[in-house]
């Protein structure tokens, strides 16, 4: 089973998809990283190379392909955008072939906003202190992206609020939702 996991950014995607590989005995790939490795260089420099977003979008979504068709039993971050465009190509197609399922995070824009991480153009984390001014203007951002991105994460198998569920708890809330007592688990 591939378990693809979307959501607005900094919803949690990541860090609630290796809990979940963990737990599963599943191998775990963020979707930005593995664009970095197999262009063999930083999102925003890849995204400068190319004319639109939507060409960017396809040269990520091969990859995303790659890790979709190559692999079992793994669980994938992706995007906000990650139903969308070239992307949602690539989940139909290969949904047709595979056990594969995806899950849109949901939380509120003011807990996201507690979790913005930064980055410089060479993917380097940065630090931006926030006042309320800023907070604000990050929370509407968080809510446009919500609106812009909103048909998209509806398509996903399961629409899942993790508002208030600890973060310990939300792997085990997945695999009950997903019913895993009927899958079984790779031994080892």
């Amino acid at each position: 089973m591939i378990i693809y996991i979307v959501g607005i950014s900094c919803v949690g995607k990541t860090t609630v998809g290796r809990l979940l590989a963990r737990q599963l005995n599943f191998q775990f790939f963020d979707l930005d990283d593995e664009v970095e490795k197999y262009y063999k260089m930083p999102i925003e420099r890849i995204q400068d190379e190319c004319f639109s977003m939507n060409c960017f979008r396809e040269k990520a979504s091969k990859v995303l392909d790659l890790l979709i068709s190559q692999r079992n039993d793994a669980v994938i971050a992706g995007t906000p955008s990650g139903l969308k465009y070239s992307y949602l190509q690539v989940y139909k197609k290969n949904k047709k072939k595979k056990d594969l399922f995806s899950i849109h995070l949901i939380d509120r824009p003011d807990n996201i906003v507690e979790r913005l991480s930064f980055f410089d153009k060479d993917s380097k984390p940065i630090v931006i202190s926030m006042d309320e001014v800023s907070k604000k203007k990050y929370i509407k951002k968080i809510k446009d992206d919500y609106s812009y991105f909103k048909n998209s994460l509806e398509r996903a198998d399961l629409q899942l609020s993790i508002e208030n569920v600890p973060l310990t708890e939300i792997p085990i809330l997945i695999t009950t939702k997903l019913n895993f007592e009927n899958y079984q688990l790779p031994v080892g």
